[in-house]
């Protein structure tokens, strides 16, 4: 296989993973009716962390205490992720939640200038705008008049941990197996859920438990929102440039609003048809721009 039909298809799978996690959004904010922020994240971590290593359990066997240290440290920044994304779901609504988790698309460039010095191409910057411009008009405009609430703070700082994660997944990928790190950060997040579940949301909800809506709800985002997105996501981070790899994810926002409107009813305006639009551009821009720029130099060369 090529390293051209590697990267499409690496970037479709990002954009699978984009749709699960954007379905995500209307069954979080549904869940949070039934069940604590902290207890979902409990069990959708559990969940995902038995059903892989039960896949891959001969591989385990591989892992070494360097996988098992970075393991821990993707599951921390995981779990900060997810913590603050899924309480502040309960601040805010699911369409602003999903906006302004994707601000990592514009935090991954930064950072990556912060901790490597490596300057980003300018179409990366470019690009990025464009999508969060996009994802703006789509979110920004589906809810409660654009005002900004502790929920969305909560959410600022999920796509600052989300921005990391992304960051130290690629990095790691390039020395480890893909799946087997997935398998130890659910772990390490499960792990850091069950302790502050206690803490932050009371005793263990054993009635909730045992509704049936709240089991498949955690059955689709422990299997499928957590399990497949990630090893879509992670195992798509060793192939493809971590900027642009965020730029595809945060087509979430666009398939988030997309399953609002047609499961919750909410109106498609012309304003959110424009963000669509200017997301689509800016993924299609990051795919063509690199191969353009390159030919130019050769060219020039």
């Amino acid at each position: 296989m090529t390293k051209k039909s590697v990267s499409l298809l690496a970037s479709v799978g990002l954009l699978l993973a984009a749709a699960i996690w954007g379905f995500a959004f209307v069954i979080v904010k549904d869940s949070l009716d039934y069940i604590g922020a902290v207890w979902m994240m409990a069990f959708r971590f559990t969940i995902a962390a038995v059903a892989l290593a039960v896949i891959y359990c001969a591989r385990l066997r591989s892992l070494t205490g360097r996988a098992w240290a970075r393991g821990a440290l993707l599951g921390a920044l995981l779990f900060a992720a997810y913590l603050f994304q899924t309480i502040g779901c309960g601040y805010t609504t699911a369409g602003k939640n999903a906006f302004l988790t994707t601000i990592y698309v514009m935090l991954i460039p930064l950072f990556l200038w912060i901790l490597e010095r490596r300057r980003p191409a300018w179409y990366v910057f470019v690009c990025a705008l464009m999508s969060v411009t996009g994802i703006g008009m789509l979110a920004l405009g589906t809810g409660d008049g654009g005002a900004v609430n502790v929920g969305d703070l909560l959410t600022l700082a999920c796509g600052v941990f989300y921005a990391l994660h992304i960051i130290f997944t690629a990095k790691y990928d390039a020395e480890h197996d893909p799946i087997l790190l997935t398998v130890l950060q659910f772990l390490f997040a499960a792990v850091f859920s069950w302790l502050a579940a206690p803490l932050i949301d009371g005793a263990f909800p054993l009635a909730q438990v045992a509704n049936p809506r709240v089991v498949l709800s955690m059955l689709y985002l422990g299997l499928l929102s957590t399990m497949v997105a990630f090893v879509l996501q992670n195992v798509g981070l060793k192939y493809l440039p971590s900027a642009l790899a965020s730029l595809l994810l945060s087509f979430e926002s666009v398939f988030g609003v997309l399953f609002s409107a047609l499961l919750l009813g909410e109106r498609l305006t012309v304003r959110m048809a424009v963000g669509c639009v200017l997301i689509f551009a800016a993924v299609v821009l990051a795919q063509t721009l690199p191969d353009l720029v390159q030919r130019r130099r050769q060219g020039a060369a």
